[in-house]
């Protein structure tokens, strides 16, 4: 993408978008997440001494994207504890099916598989269909776990979601997690300190009339991943930038 096309392609822009109000209360959690939350919370903080940054800039109505890096699955439990609501999570589908019981659980906390390796318009309705009644996306924007435990480039489902939703991505760093599980047999995590930190949220739209173009959402994955990246560094706090591009 050249200069002149990166300015005309895409903002970021400090402020949210007007959204439609939800059908319906998004916050409440089902049963079994409810249980599985309770059971973890203590675990954390006793065992893990969990550490969560930046609540503030959570939102506290409306729908949004919370897009993290991704080491394990204990990803998803970090942030199942720190969020005050529930998410639906986007999995893969070797995650959903990774044993006989695991399907029921993700049907049951409303997670939603979507394929990696081609377009999956299904997943991506339903994702928006929780946008639209108020709850909270979860996304792992590398896909596939990042096995060398470093962040990994974005994949540009996040933009596709946010563009067509117009709900705002909060960035989350999470630490820890892929100290507590490398090389550890049977998934046991061993005892190590894990933090999530959140970013202000990033509320991202196109000029008028500009289709959102495979280097758009390219763009604007690129600009997520470096706010998780910031927020990873453990340096100044990331800030979404305010400039708009025309």
């Amino acid at each position: 993408m050249t200069p002149a096309e990166d300015r005309s392609a895409v903002s970021i822009l400090p402020r949210p978008r007007a959204l439609p109000a939800p059908r319906r209360d998004g916050e409440r959690f089902p049963l079994l997440y409810r249980l599985a939350r309770a059971g973890c919370a203590p675990l954390l903080r006793a065992w893990f001494d969990l550490a969560v940054e930046g609540a503030e800039h959570l939102p506290a109505s409306g729908p949004f994207i919370l897009a993290a890096n991704h080491h394990n699955y204990l990803d998803g439990v970090v942030l199942g504890v720190a969020l005050p609501k529930p998410i639906a999570f986007l999995v893969m589908p070797r995650v959903y099916r990774a044993s006989p019981l695991h399907p029921a659980f993700h049907r049951h906390i409303r997670s939603i598989p979507i394929n990696l390796q081609r377009p999956d318009p299904g997943a991506i309705k339903r994702a928006l269909r929780v946008l639209e009644d108020g709850g909270v996306v979860g996304i792992f924007p590398e896909g596939p776990f990042s096995r060398q435990g470093h962040l990994m480039p974005g994949q540009p489902g996040v933009a596709t979601i946010a563009l067509l939703s117009g709900a705002p991505v909060v960035p989350a760093g999470i630490r820890g997690t892929f100290e507590a599980l490398a090389g550890q047999r049977f998934y046991l995590p061993r005892r190590h300190p894990l933090s999530v930190r959140f970013g202000p949220p990033l509320h991202v739209a196109l000029p008028r009339h500009r289709r959102a173009t495979r280097d758009a959402r390219q763009e604007i994955t690129r600009r997520i991943m470096s706010q998780i990246a910031a927020l990873l560094d453990g340096g100044a706090e990331p800030r979404p930038e305010a400039r708009a591009w025309r």
